[in-house]
């Protein structure tokens, strides 16, 4: 049972002393972007690409249940024949980069999954957005790797776990959701 609890200590301590200035920024602006009428364009790799569709889900569905008002989201992970098209004819570091250079535009967000902050695809992907005028978001782990310094608004969990940095994504997603749920509600 120790493992068990040591596991939930550290995931707990974790949120406890976190500063969650930059949830409130990518709240606000995904907000923002709801009323403009923009896109919400998410991506990861592994667990983080679930967590990405996961959190694409609940802000076009979860933010305004059955309203057919929610959050225009879109996750770059989700489409299986286009990440193995461009992986195949291209590259894999260009599996999001390609898709946001066909379907985004300036002023649309950017929202990255990453544990360690260093995937190449991940990297490309925010360089790309940045180009065309989004602004970036991320949620990673570890170190916070090179996606860290790239982004304009880094969300950083420092800890040296893959499943703790994930569960933080899942976390951080499911509050996101809900504290947007109660800003469109008021619009």
């Amino acid at each position: 049972m120790k493992y068990y609890e040591e596991y939930a200590s550290r995931l707990s301590d974790l949120l406890k002393e976190y500063d969650w200035t930059n949830v409130d920024i990518l709240v606000n602006d995904i907000v923002l972007c709801w009323k403009r009428k923009k896109r919400v364009f998410l991506c990861g790799n592994g667990g983080s690409a679930s967590n990405a569709n996961h959190l694409a889900n609940d802000l076009l569905y979860g933010a305004s249940p059955g309203n057919g008002n929610g959050v225009n989201a879109v996750s770059l992970s989700s489409n299986a024949s286009v990440m193995t098209c461009i992986s195949n004819d291209i590259s894999y570091d260009e599996v999001f980069s390609y898709q946001l250079s066909v379907m985004a535009g300036k002023g649309d967000l950017l929202i990255v999954f990453s544990g360690s902050g260093n995937s190449r695809n991940i990297l490309k992907a925010i360089e790309k957005g940045r180009k065309i005028g989004m602004k970036t978001f991320g949620i990673l782990g570890y170190s916070g790797g090179r996606a860290k310094r790239l982004l304009d608004v880094p969300i950083h969990f420092k800890i040296n776990d893959m499943q703790i940095a994930e569960d933080c994504q899942q976390i951080v997603g499911h509050m996101i959701m809900k504290r947007i749920f109660d800003k469109i509600k008021m619009c």
